[in-house]
């Protein structure tokens, strides 16, 4: 028992082998959205209780009937949507005050003047004041609560607190990000998630220039750990170098104790709904294939149900705008209506893609291949008006329904720029694991990309989808779809 290669339990007793629990005041990103959600549809249907009772001559008892349950659960329902297309659940966005005050109140005044007009499902209208009550009680209580949040609930004793350990390089300069996510730079990713890094663990010395303050060595991982009151261990990605067999055993007392270890990576895509493309090459859930299960197949074939259902619905739309479209092109900028292009599908494939024609024509026949810019002067008055609304990618829907492309899904790009951005990005090509689609996550949270930079937030967003991909997260990305078009603030 007195072999070096038995590892002694820490005594009971000892500071090292007592966790520190995490306080109940900070709040994770995922409990900070149920918290939201939480809330809101409380004082939503609380209000919609009072102004029944107040203005509607009804009583209590006669509101909280079972058969009116479908009065709660319709306005339910329409904030939900509301919310989701006007991105109340972002959590940067919630911790602005100003953003949140005209995003609340839009969803608050839609949710309920649709709430208002929808037949059989919600209370008969006995009074006018009712109407007038539901909007006014509805919008102010909503607004204030979120208000509330914005102001005091972002402070930083309600933050989560992490402990980042090891790391060079990259890792450390995600770190930083992180750590500096109670700034107010909007530019920040991590901004408004109520996550910070109060320190770093290394056995490496302080570089010049680190941000994050260096606590000590990985041999006192544990105590720097209670003795911050972290809530949580960060460590750098796995790289070609295994960890060491004493670092091992630290992180093996780290998980003894109850202690949440977490990987840079995980923390990054928990936080930003992005996969960092620096690490991503050791996330073994891209390079497998997805598991041939019922649930994948179910959801591949209502995938396509969906697809194919949206498409025709969509086409019938286009049919009826489509000659003012034509017209308007043939006074401004004469030329072929539509425009052909190929692009990359799933596997790598080539498909011709069809969009309205936007541009001059031969817009590239001097220029060759290159990335739209944001005042590309190829860009006729109409076309940018189509760019505006995404309106231009419209025709794409023949493309959905020959099966080369899909309603959600990663754009499809162009094979020149596909060469170009898998030399700089080798994961470029895992955006091909799935068709593309004409909306997608990185649509709905990136605009229009015209440089390799950008190009590697939306292959971000891209390998998310890639990992995450979900009948779930599909419906989530039309309702923002809807945000972006509504918006304009397509290009």
């Amino acid at each position: 028992m007195t072999s070096n290669s038995v590892r002694m339990q820490p005594r009971s007793d000892s500071p090292v082998a007592r966790a520190t629990p995490r306080s109940g005041l900070r709040l994770a990103g995922k409990e900070r959205k149920l918290l939201l959600l939480g809330t809101d549809l409380v004082l939503l249907n609380g209000a919609l209780l009072a102004a029944v009772v107040l203005w509607n001559e009804f009583t209590p008892a006669s509101v909280l009937h079972i058969g009116y349950a479908k009065w709660f659960l319709t306005l339910s329902a329409l904030w939900l949507i509301a919310g989701t297309v006007l991105d109340l659940y972002n959590l940067a966005r919630a911790a602005s005050t100003t953003t949140i005050l005209a995003s609340a109140g839009s969803a608050a005044l839609l949710s309920t003047l649709l709430y208002l007009a929808v037949p059989w499902l919600t209370p008969p209208i006995l009074r006018r004041s009712y109407a007038l009550g539901l909007v006014l009680l509805t919008t102010t209580t909503l607004v204030t609560w979120r208000v509330f949040y914005a102001q005091a609930l972002t402070q930083p004793a309600f933050r989560q607190r992490g402990l980042f350990v090891g790391g060079d390089g990259p890792a450390l300069a995600l770190a930083e990000i992180i750590h500096a996510a109670s700034s107010d730079d909007k530019a920040n990713p991590f901004r408004g998630t109520g996550y910070e890094i109060v320190g770093r663990v290394a056995d490496a010395a302080q570089a010049e220039g680190d941000t994050i303050p260096l606590l000590g060595d990985t041999r006192r991982l544990v105590r720097l750990t209670r003795q911050h009151r972290a809530d949580e261990i960060i460590l750098a990605p796995a790289d070609e170098h295994a960890p060491s067999l004493e670092t091992r055993e630290i992180l093996l007392d780290c998980r003894e104790l109850g202690l949440c270890v977490s990987s840079l990576s995980d923390v990054y895509e928990r936080l930003t709904g992005r996969l960092p493309v620096d690490y991503a090459r050791y996330d073994l859930q891209l390079l497998l294939s997805p598991p041939d299960n019922p649930a994948s197949r179910l959801y591949n074939a209502t995938k396509r149900a969906l697809d194919v259902v949206l498409a025709l619905a969509g086409l019938v739309v286009l049919g009826v705008v489509l000659p003012f479209v034509a017209l308007a092109n043939t006074l401004t900028s004469p030329g072929p209506l539509f425009y052909r292009q190929q692009r990359l599908g799933k596997g790598g494939r080539p498909f011709i893609l069809i969009k309205l024609r936007s541009m001059l024509r031969d817009a590239e026949r001097r220029s060759g291949a290159v990335w739209c810019g944001e005042e590309d002067p190829r860009i006729t008055m109409v076309g940018r008006f189509l760019r505006k609304t995404r309106l231009d990618e419209a025709p794409q829907l023949i493309n959905v329904l020959r099966g080369e492309m899909s309603i959600v899904g990663p754009r499809p790009e162009r094979p020149h720029f596909v060469g170009q951005l898998a030399r700089s990005f080798p994961l470029y090509r895992a955006r091909h694991a799935v068709k593309p689609g004409i909306t997608g996550w990185a649509q709905v949270h990136h605009e229009y990309g015209d440089s390799v930079e950008d190009s590697r937030i939306k292959l971000e967003y891209d390998l998310y989808y890639v990992k995450h991909a979900s009948l779930y997260l599909d419906l989530l990305i039309l309702l923002h779809t809807v945000r972006v078009v509504v918006g304009l603030k397509g290009r």
